[in-house]
């Protein structure tokens, strides 16, 4: 806890002061082009990877990135989907995935939430969403570790699939005014991939100069 507070205390000594003008453009409102659905892991940190200032991206944090489909109960993930759709106008929306996610590990491995009541069903958004990616997704790994990364793509493009369900997403993609990506960070290099719909892969975002929305 001291931590934190050490870190606020240099934010509102240090920072603060030199981004009081852009917070004061905030205070009443916002206008974020992006809304970014990742994990709940500690170590993603969409604004120090992509150098986003505040008011830039809209967040969306659960365990395992997940989307449920259109229909399930109304939940926080779907209220904020819509929201960012249908009031702040969004036009892009990411789900990104992460190498060693422990939700994906989890819903390979029901043991491990077998005593968590609350995270095992939200595990099975997990495996659903791989079960869907199966004919959208070329597999060819041969280890261990890649067969581990092909699954967190596959909930990826899984999740993308259910993502495209929302009410207000499809909306928006009928219209042409949004576009939703699927994004796979590696921790260790820290290096993003695109996933690919006409090639079946993920790609270098480097070379997918507008992230090739679906």
């Amino acid at each position: 806890m001291q931590k934190l507070i050490d870190g606020y205390l240099r934010f509102r000594a240090e920072v603060f002061p030199q981004w009081k003008d852009h917070f004061h453009l905030l205070a009443e409102s916002q206008s974020p082009k992006t809304l970014f659905i990742t994990c709940a892991d500690s170590r993603i940190v969409p604004s120090l990877i992509f150098q986003a200032e505040p008011g830039d991206m809209f967040l969306c944090r659960n365990a395992g990135n997940v989307v449920p489909p259109a229909g399930e109960r109304a939940g926080g993930v779907s209220a904020t989907i819509e929201y960012a759709v249908e009031v702040l106008r969004v036009e892009h929306v990411i789900i990104c995935g992460h190498s060693d996610c422990g939700a994906v590990r989890a819903a390979a491995r029901p043991e491990l939430t077998a005593e968590l009541p609350l995270v095992r069903p939200w595990m099975d958004y997990v495996t659903a969403a791989q079960t869907k990616a199966a004919a959208l997704l070329n597999r060819s790994a041969t280890d261990a570790e890649g067969e581990f990364r092909e699954l967190v793509c596959a909930n990826v493009v899984g999740q993308l699939a259910n993502l495209r369900t929302q009410n207000a997403v499809a909306k928006g993609l009928a219209a042409g005014t949004l576009e939703v990506h699927g994004w796979y960070y590696d921790i260790l290099t820290g290096a993003v991939e695109v996933y690919v719909p006409a090639e079946r892969r993920f790609a270098p975002l480097e070379s997918r100069s507008s992230g090739q929305g679906i």
